[in-house]
């Protein structure tokens, strides 16, 4: 007779968290998890909560009750340079970056934490290979890149950090449908390359196209959860966010 091995524990779980602006609550009782190599995505409507999820992963912002563990480490006592330090890199909505600084700055800005000095050259090659277009604009400001650009530098800034999890919050949000199929595909090779990845999306179709496993939000509940076709294929899903 044999056994089988018990599952690895999760690198990133969420348990019961909850969190309110003043006396406004957002978060009610969120649990999700993200195993290491996994692309997991959270999608939702408008005002849904992901993003506020993600920020409170990054502690960006501090949540009321609840759990959040990275590699079984409790986060609730570390500031936000210290969730960096672990491996656990956001890429914000609005790509946020530094307009008045060079392509090959804003760069180097992402890999500013030592973790992730040593690793600055080799992982310039890295982010120009995925971003050639970047390698192009190398010394132009990031104020005069295209939208499109501009998503792609605020990417490649998350990956100077050398994440072992990289937050994606809106990443296709404003770009044009033939540049929003391109972050789609490279947002798959990073996870290719061996990157873990939590996706926050408006973009529910092609984020559960790529997604191993997906949550649905809703007015800061998960009222849904199962691997990405599983959800493609959901009525519930279809009528909410497809149009079918």
């Amino acid at each position: 007779m044999t056994t089988e091995s018990p599952r690895p524990a999760p690198m990133l779980a969420v348990d019961q968290l909850d969190f309110a602006y003043g006396d406004l609550k957002v978060l009610w009782g969120i649990n999700l998890t993200v195993r290491q190599g996994e692309i997991v995505t959270l999608v939702g409507s408008n005002g849904a909560g992901k993003s506020t999820t993600l920020k409170n992963i990054s502690r960006l912002l501090k949540w009321t009750s609840g759990r959040i563990t990275f590699d079984g480490e409790d986060l609730s006592r570390l500031e936000s340079h210290d969730v960096v330090a672990r491996g656990i890199v956001q890429v914000p909505e609005g790509r946020r970056i530094f307009p008045e600084m060079t392509v090959a700055e804003n760069l180097r800005m992402g890999s500013f934490h030592r973790r992730s000095r040593k690793d600055r050259e080799k992982n310039f090659e890295r982010v120009f290979s995925l971003f050639p277009r970047l390698k192009e604009r190398e010394k132009q400001l990031g104020g005069t890149l295209s939208g499109g650009e501009q998503q792609m530098l605020a990417i490649a800034r998350g990956l100077m950090a050398n994440p072992r999890l990289l937050l994606l919050d809106e990443p296709s949000l404003g770009l044009a449908p033939l540049l929003v199929k391109n972050i789609f595909q490279i947002i798959s090779e990073i996870n290719r390359q061996g990157v873990t990845i939590l996706l926050v999306e408006q973009n529910v179709r092609q984020s559960l196209l790529i997604a191993h496993r997906a949550y649905v939000l809703e007015t800061g509940r998960v009222v849904l959860s199962g691997s990405g076709h599983e959800l493609l294929n959901n009525d519930v899903v279809q009528r909410a966010f497809l149009g079918m």
